[in-house]
């Protein structure tokens, strides 16, 4: 036991010393699952189920330390458990970060999202401001913990579960609020009882907010390789037959116009995405896409739209989004007179 001990406090110790080294491992292991989950190696599916346990280790914490007292006789310092929060904070945001950077379209919302994702994987790394501003502040550092939790689901849950996007959006929030309930009395030691509802009340509301701008959040199981407009696609080959970006109003109408996609998912996802046509940023159309992942190259799929309005001049775009309206890539035209 006292040299289990001794191993564990080195560990600490040399983490401790060198907080940068960790965080560089984990962002390695995300580049590594990232790199390997379409041909869904055992590492990634590893990392994930790593990083689950230890956030159902931290849920259970108190309880833990308890029983372990109580049958070994050995109290487990909170130092101890204040720095294994940081390092699974940090592990959990720097594996989810490449996943996130790799599908985020930097001209839209969903930037703000992964901007924050970088901001707290940095701040979870900076020990004087980690330890004096965050962990010290019971709200912030609870906020803090569960985006770390919330961000880490979005990866996780597509690949250990095949979850589609959707699904892990819904999953990773309830489970996200789930978590933060126990710490509200944390959060308000001496408070009055009728203030616990209130809080609860207002986690609810907040959650819904988030799920209202569901669009903001990158679909990190989800990456669009390729997409192209054209007017022709090669059915033996299934890929498009040149590229158009300009064309003119008469063409439009008698030719029309394929959108020719490929999405890379997780090996085994089955997902319905869609085609979103917009003119002059109006939505004009909107044409569902059933998608299977696993090829190395993406899911390759294409829709053909005919019908176009008679004033069809101006700005176009093509959006692929998920079933719950999160962006996952977009393609842009003009049409002239």
């Amino acid at each position: 036991m006292d040299y289990c001990k001794n191993i564990i406090a080195r560990f600490i110790s040399a983490m401790q010393k060198r907080p940068g080294l960790l965080a560089v491992l984990a962002f390695l292991s995300g580049v590594a699952s990232f790199a390997l989950v379409d041909r869904k190696e055992s590492f990634s599916q590893v990392i994930a189920i790593f990083l689950l346990i230890s956030w159902l280790w931290l849920i259970i914490d108190n309880w833990l330390r308890d029983k372990v007292e109580e049958k070994f006789g050995v109290a487990v310092s909170p130092n101890v458990m204040r720095f294994a929060l940081q390092m699974v904070q940090q592990e959990s945001l720097f594996f989810a970060l490449p996943f996130f950077l790799a599908v985020t379209q930097w001209d839209h919302p969903q930037a703000f999202f992964t901007s924050l994702i970088v901001v707290c994987a940095v701040i979870s790394v900076i020990d004087p401001f980690y330890y004096k501003k965050l962990a010290k502040n019971r709200t912030l550092f609870s906020v803090f913990h569960n985006f770390a939790l919330f961000v880490v689901l979005l990866v996780t849950l597509p690949i250990l579960l095949n979850l589609t996007t959707s699904q892990s959006l819904a999953a990773a929030l309830v489970t996200a609020v789930v978590v933060t309930l126990p710490s509200l009395n944390n959060l308000m030691p001496n408070a009055r009882w009728w203030r616990f509802p209130i809080l609860v009340l207002i986690l609810c509301a907040l959650s819904t907010a988030v799920w209202q701008l569901r669009s903001y959040v990158p679909p990190a199981a989800l990456r669009l390789t390729d997409i192209t407009l054209a007017h022709e696609v090669d059915l033996q080959h299934k890929k498009p037959v040149g590229s158009i970006k300009q064309l003119d109003s008469y063409t439009l109408h008698h030719q029309g116009l394929y959108s020719w996609t490929a999405v890379k998912a997780p090996r085994g996802l089955n997902e319905k995405i869609f085609h979103v046509w917009l003119h002059n940023k109006k939505e004009v159309d909107r044409i569902t896409l059933n998608i299977n992942g696993g090829r190395e190259l993406g899911y390759r799929a294409w829709t053909h739209k005919v019908n176009f309005p008679s004033d069809s001049v101006g700005k176009w775009q093509v959006k692929v989004v998920t079933e719950s309206g999160q962006l996952i890539g977009l393609t842009k035209f003009t049409v002239t007179p």
